[in-house]
């Protein structure tokens, strides 16, 4: 399995998209009502995408297996509220399930550690959701720490999320 690794732009918003859409239902669909799940997703758009693509504010990293997207992170502005206005946040890190275990989350990672410091952020935050114990385990490995909760939406359901920092 050969797999490549490059930032993305605008052209690759309806692969982000997709591959986006798969995976979260994929991992979570049967969590939510139909209902719930279709507002959610509906938030994600491919003009949402692009317009992220093109904001100096968001950066993103895809990794690539045979020219089709199986994995990419998305850096960017903290969406959760905290107490440190110059941190940076993981919004996104998903990994095809046929290609766990090849390395791509830790390249990955390490691609979003290395963007936060070049950005001279003094932190690194992301939400976890709390039932995620296999995600949760891979970030503690890179050294986050839960810092708070955070109720993360799904349409009408509300999900408890752990808020995990790392200092850079």
């Amino acid at each position: 399995m050969n797999v490549a690794y490059r930032g993305a732009d605008e052209g690759d918003a309806v692969a982000l998209h997709e591959l986006f859409t798969r995976i979260f239902c994929d991992t979570f669909a049967h969590l939510y009502r139909p209902e719930d799940l279709a507002a959610f997703l509906a938030e994600f758009t491919i003009g949402l995408w692009a317009d992220q693509l093109r904001d100096q504010d968001y950066a993103f990293q895809v990794a690539e297996s045979d020219g089709e997207l199986v994995g990419f992170a998305k850096l960017g502005p903290l969406k959760v509220s905290v107490d440190d206005p110059a941190g940076v946040m993981l919004h996104q890190l998903y990994v095809d399930g046929a290609f766990h275990g090849a390395g791509i989350g830790h390249v990955l990672m390490d691609w979003v550690v290395q963007e936060a410091a070049r950005r001279d952020a003094p932190s690194l935050y992301l939400t976890v959701f709390t039932d995620n114990h296999r995600a949760r385990r891979f970030y503690e490995r890179y050294g986050f720490e839960p810092a708070g909760r955070y109720e993360f939406m799904v349409g009408s359901q509300a999900d408890e999320d752990v808020i995990m920092k790392k200092l850079l």
